[in-house]
């Protein structure tokens, strides 16, 4: 790690800056930081290496959001998201990170595709069905994607649209679902060697930028107009996934 350049730890303190403005209070952004880790760490790598900084972030979006969770709509994904997470971590066994590389970069793409679908139909909620077998299908893309490749973030949005949501409680419904997943697929990167003492060491490194992240969504982000915030986010997140093609 410590023979990094200087461009690669630009990049990864960018991913992590990301994954704390993702926490507090603009969700989407995220789905930014997994192809820039990737294009720095091993792919097959990057999947631990990041998931302990998300759940560093989880903490500070329920430490912010928590008595807005609304927690009846949870409860109807979990079993359907741990069956997901468990599917993800049998593949990511089976798969090398020549694989890895060029899966991340398609989730990616589609949870992009499946954004602009969303920003696209601002009447989904009206449009999206909410029945059991819908919480499912969710549950289980959620589980797979975010195990896979960090990447359930568009997923989730698509279902708390459904579930019709104000912002507030929208936010501490996603920061405890994630900050709950997040830390159950730990035991599962751990056991493929995905996060390891040394992973660990170098993710406390980055946790301050995180808390920086955060602060910064907080008080500076939510400033600057949305659809112009989105379109940029998109656009590098595309990129970053193309990339990974190659």
């Amino acid at each position: 790690m410590l023979e990094f350049t200087s461009s690669q730890w630009l990049m990864m303190a960018a991913g992590a800056l990301i994954i704390g403005l993702s926490k507090s209070g603009l969700p989407g952004l995220g789905i930014l930081a997994v192809p820039l880790f990737a294009s720095v760490i091993p792919a097959k790598d990057s999947t631990g290496f990041i998931l302990p900084m998300l759940v560093a972030g989880d903490i500070i979006g329920v430490v912010m959001f928590r008595q807005h969770a609304q927690w009846k709509f949870l409860w109807k994904l979990f079993p359907w998201t741990v069956a997901g997470v468990i599917v993800g971590w049998q593949a990511l066994g089976w798969l090398a990170n020549a694989q890895i590389r060029p899966l991340i970069g398609g989730i990616v793409l589609v949870m992009l595709g499946l954004n602009v679908w969303r920003q696209r139909h601002p009447d989904l909620k009206d449009i999206i069905p909410t029945g059991w077998w819908f919480a499912a299908i969710i549950g289980l893309l959620a589980g797979f994607t975010t195990m896979m490749a960090n990447a359930a973030g568009p997923i989730m949005i698509i279902y708390l649209l459904a579930m019709r949501l104000p912002p507030a409680a929208f936010i501490g419904t996603s920061a405890w679902f994630f900050l709950l997943v997040n830390s159950f697929k730990i035991p599962f990167s751990a056991q493929l060697g995905l996060v390891t003492l040394a992973s660990l060491k170098f993710n406390a490194m980055l946790f301050p930028v995180i808390a920086l992240g955060a602060f910064i969504g907080i008080r500076f982000a939510r400033r600057i107009p949305r659809h112009i915030f989105e379109r940029l986010v998109q656009i590098l997140a595309a990129a970053g996934a193309v990339k990974l093609f190659f």
